[in-house]
């Protein structure tokens, strides 16, 4: 029986695992790691190709061992298997540079019982080693049928697409392409090695229709477009950017970032966007905030 049949399972979560940081994780970036994983995920910007500054996405990669560390502190091992990624988001301090030696920590700071499963939020935090603080991050982990019982601690911060944009036009649209050979290229520049995105048996064996695409690639993707229509190319202009994986996306797929502008405060104009494959929404609740302008 599949995840998706089987009937809500209580299971008893951990609350003595919350608001525990794990171990700090250390990497060097290079400006040829920075280069290739704009290159893995298609990324137009010159000066991330280059490899002279990191596209924002890029932000997973030294944070990728210590993410999932809290939520074995939290979820019996015994239902580790059924996680996802439920949701993104980052909030950015200052673009990711080669030569920087950064550190990274999580905690879990809550969960949450849903009708359709249960929730774990991780805080991420990376850093350089003098303790400048680069940016913070909020994973969510997803339990398909899965019922905690109860909610405890925080959530991530909201993000929610407001529906009512929809009744105007985008102010940009871009498409976009998932290549064949998309997942070979992005594991080993994320640093991802997981077999659904990689291998075609043990993604059939999971009850897929074959490989998936990573959805941090996706996610790479939208936030390459937004970066390109409504913010310069200019990595550092970004402040937030948060996604929900709301369907798989496999490689093949064309794809279109919808764009919507929310309102202006503070400095920064914040914007609403989605990304589809036809009428099938793959990335939902997006949502950017962007520096009107830099301080000279």
């Amino acid at each position: 029986m599949t995840a998706e049949a089987a009937a809500a399972r209580p299971v008893e979560f951990d609350d003595g695992g919350l608001e525990t940081w794990c171990d700090d994780e250390h990497f060097e970036v290079t400006q040829e790691r920075i280069a290739e994983y704009a290159a893995a995920t298609n990324d137009p910007i010159e000066a991330h190709l280059a490899g002279k500054v990191a596209s924002p996405i890029f932000g997973i990669v030294p944070v990728f061992e210590a993410m999932m560390m809290p939520v074995i502190d939290v979820a019996p091992m015994d239902i580790f298997g059924r996680v996802v990624h439920g949701e993104q988001d980052f909030h950015f301090y200052r673009a990711i540079l080669p030569g920087d030696k950064l550190v990274s920590r999580a905690k879990a700071i809550g969960y949450a019982s849903r009708s359709n499963g249960s929730t774990i939020t991780i805080l991420i935090e990376c850093h350089t080693e003098a303790g400048e603080l680069v940016n913070e991050q909020y994973l969510t982990a997803f339990f398909r049928n899965i019922d905690a019982g109860k909610t405890v601690g925080v959530a991530a911060p909201a993000h929610k697409f407001d529906e009512n944009l929809r009744a105007r036009q985008p102010i940009a649209v871009v498409p976009q392409h998932v290549d064949l050979d998309q997942t070979y290229r992005y594991s080993p520049a994320s640093g991802d090695p997981v077999p659904l995105h990689l291998d075609e048996q043990v993604a059939k064996d999971a009850g897929l229709p074959g490989i998936i695409a990573h959805g941090l690639c996706t996610m790479a993707f939208a936030s390459w477009a937004v970066l390109t229509e409504v913010a310069g190319s200019d990595v550092n202009r970004l402040k937030r950017f948060a996604v929900r994986f709301a369907k798989m996306v496999f490689p093949g797929d064309d794809l279109q970032t919808r764009i919507w502008r929310v309102g202006s405060a503070n400095g920064s104009t914040t914007y609403a966007f989605e990304t589809v494959r036809g009428e099938d929404v793959v990335l939902s609740d997006g949502l950017a905030e962007v520096a009107d302008q830099l301080p000279n």
